[in-house]
């Protein structure tokens, strides 16, 4: 897919990875860039500086999210590519001495952006791309999604729903020629990766936004499923799913460190 002469939506657009998805898909030459995100001022400061247009956004509201969609489309045309790129950090605790927590809200709150934010935009916009003839969806994960996450079983156990979702969207919807990738980076230099422990998601290789979003446009380019801005990744699939026992072993020493660390 290339974005040019296209409507593009990208939630979570203020800052961090979505801001430079969306500065990217505008330099590419997009229709239109929205710029959806909880932070409306934010997401007015960008789409005022690529020429796009924003939305104020809660997606973990399933009505603001099929707002965006209906006034984006009314407003400005066909929606081509939907970014439900929006997350949350919240949960993290490497010192957790039960990994069930001992609220049930950090659960509930990364279920709704993580997972729920990606059902309800398919929602809302399979009926329109089925009666036009396809669509795009880029879902913003994470390598937790594929791995794991040490010291957030919130964050880990959403983003790996959210990849079976993903898998199911494009399994589903390949014969209606609604094309899915998914992003799953390690660590990129965002707000959100510095408010939270370092652990195994930093100190990998962290990259910039700006080049996670030129992976971005090489991977819909090549409308690949699985764009892996940190290429290593790949590697540490393959090594879960050679040795899992092996694997898990591994994680837990990473976990022990962190709590060592932490610990003092």
């Amino acid at each position: 897919m290339q974005v040019t002469g296209n409507i593009v939506v990208v939630t979570g657009g203020a800052r961090g990875i979505g801001k430079a998805m969306c500065e990217a898909f505008a330099r590419a030459g997009a229709a239109k860039v929205i710029v959806a995100d909880l932070d409306e001022a934010g997401a007015n400061a960008v789409a005022d500086s690529i020429g796009g247009a924003a939305f104020r956004c809660d997606v973990s509201q399933e009505s603001d999210i099929r707002r965006v969609i209906e006034e984006t489309e009314r407003r400005f045309g066909p929606i081509a590519l939907f970014c439900s790129n929006a997350g949350i950090g919240g949960g993290f605790d490497p010192l957790s001495v039960n990994v069930g927590g001992t609220s049930d809200e950090p659960w509930a709150r990364s279920w709704a952006i993580h997972v729920m934010a990606h059902v309800w935009a398919a929602r809302h916009l399979i009926p329109r791309y089925k009666a036009r003839g396809g669509g795009y969806f880029l879902n913003t994960i994470s390598a937790a999604g594929l791995l794991s996450q040490v010291g957030s079983a919130p964050y880990s156990t959403t983003k790996h729903a959210a990849v079976g979702f993903a898998e199911n969207l494009a399994i589903s919807h390949k014969a209606d020629n609604i094309k899915v990738s998914i992003l799953c980076p390690q660590g990129v230099d965002t707000d959100m990766l510095r408010s939270i422990p370092k652990g195994p998601q930093s100190g990998d290789g962290d990259l910039t936004p700006e080049q996670v979003a030129q992976d971005v446009l090489k991977g819909l380019a090549e409308e690949s499923f699985l764009i892996l801005p940190h290429p290593q990744v790949l590697g540490y699939m393959r090594k879960k799913a050679e040795n899992y026992d092996r694997w898990l072993g591994g994680m837990a020493k990473i976990q022990a460190r962190m709590r060592e660390e932490f610990g003092t």
